[in-house]
């Protein structure tokens, strides 16, 4: 039996007055998903526990059995192995996004989502006039994500750092990183001095003078959050036995998967947005299952689009994952599967950034018997013989399927 995982990031919802008082997953033509509901079993899984703080790198290691009140380290940390960073046990690793600041507030968590050429260059200057050898480093990432390693930092969890996507329109004085305990305060301050310095450096870059003249947002500050130390996981092999491989466009995803073991698939074209190349995903995913047991594909697009709030972005990501994708992947499997889809987590276009609620997912496989609901959304998942999960990992669900 081959397994197959499909993570729309973001896609659950809830009912917008634009789309009918339906949500984008309810508004969606999605043919394949809604197959996978009626001709398997669907619920709802708590992919957040309430200690966590609702995200992508706490829904990820859930989805994939590792619980994140363990692994959960911190967004940095999950992160670098898939830029090939090593950190040691005493270094800590952060998120670092090139935002738009203007009017001291955070204007834009993204740059108007800056190429990754075009941040690869402000990472560059920054490297060159703020890195310090063998203390502060600076690395590229994906568009707008880019990374801050602290070498022997004094790293402690009483550090404050918002998320840039979760204060939009903030203060920048109110929102920086902040010193929850007396252990925290030179940390922060450092983390601070390295705000405030990447201003004069960003602001006059080439880069962004050219991008202003195009009316385009400039990453004028980096922002640096979700840091942590090295987490210690199991692989997939060791917990469950089986070999596996991982497709995403987006650093954590292939993080995560590092850590865990699988093979990391990068596909031409993958961008983590709305333009991702999802026939080249399905078409890694079909050559990849013919020497893996388990492929997981992750698609960050929905996610993006409720980031921005835009309604129809959402449910036309949500149709491309469907036909370009998943058909694809389903036309193209020629032995016994079983399949999985659901989100991580909602992003709500009405509030523009994660949420905690649990989320929708179906499975399929030869030998289950369907359960009655016949579509793939929030509603018709709760009708679902699988109930609401909330002490168990989808990874689970799926691989007892045999």
């Amino acid at each position: 039996m081959k397994y197959i995982l499909v993570v729309g990031d973001g896609m659950a919802d809830y009912p917008l007055p634009e789309l009918g008082n339906k949500t984008p997953l309810q508004a969606a033509y999605k043919p394949n998903m809604d197959s996978i509901a009626a001709k398997g079993r669907s619920g709802l899984l708590k992919t957040v526990p309430d200690e966590c703080v609702p995200g992508s790198e706490t829904a990820i290691c859930s989805v994939l059995g590792y619980d994140p009140r363990i692994y959960n380290t911190g967004r940095g940390p999950l992160e670098v192995p898939a830029r090939g960073i090593q950190l040691g046990l005493n270094d800590a690793a952060y998120r670092c996004n090139i935002i738009t600041e203007k009017d001291n507030t955070v204007y834009d968590y993204s740059s108007g989502h800056i190429t990754t050429e075009e941040a690869t260059q402000l990472i560059f200057s920054l490297r060159e006039k703020l890195a310090q050898p063998g203390k502060v480093e600076f690395y590229p990432g994906l568009d707008y994500r880019h990374f801050l390693i602290l070498r022997n930092f004094p790293y402690s969890a009483q550090i404050k750092c918002n998320p840039p996507h979760d204060v939009r329109g903030a203060q920048i004085a109110d929102v920086k990183p902040k010193a929850l305990a007396a252990e925290a305060e030179t940390g922060a301050k450092l983390l601070n001095d390295m705000i405030a310095r990447s201003r004069d450096i960003l602001r006059e870059h080439p880069v962004n003078v050219a991008r202003q003249k195009a009316n385009k947002n400039p990453g004028n500050l980096i922002w640096p959050w979700g840091g942590g130390r090295k987490p210690a996981m199991p692989t997939l092999k060791e917990k469950f036995g089986i070999t596996s491989a991982a497709i995403s466009a987006v650093d954590l995803v292939k993080g995560i998967g590092t850590y865990a073991g699988m093979q990391i698939i990068n596909v031409k074209g993958a961008t983590g947005l709305a333009d991702t190349n999802y026939e080249g995903k399905a078409d890694a995913a079909l050559e990849a299952i013919k020497t893996s047991d388990l492929v997981f594909v992750h698609v960050e697009a929905p996610d993006e689009a409720g980031h921005v709030g835009d309604y129809a972005l959402k449910v036309k990501t949500i149709e491309d994952l469907d036909r370009r994708c998943i058909g694809r992947i389903m036309a193209g499997m020629n032995e016994p599967y079983a399949i999985a889809v659901l989100p991580d987590h909602p992003t709500p276009i009405k509030t523009r950034t994660h949420a905690r609620d649990p989320v929708p997912f179906a499975i399929a496989a030869p030998s289950m018997k369907p359960d009655g609901v016949e579509k793939f959304d929030e509603d018709s998942s709760k009708k679902g013989s699988y109930g609401l999960i909330d002490n168990d990992y989808l990874i689970s669900l799926l691989l007892s399927n045999h």
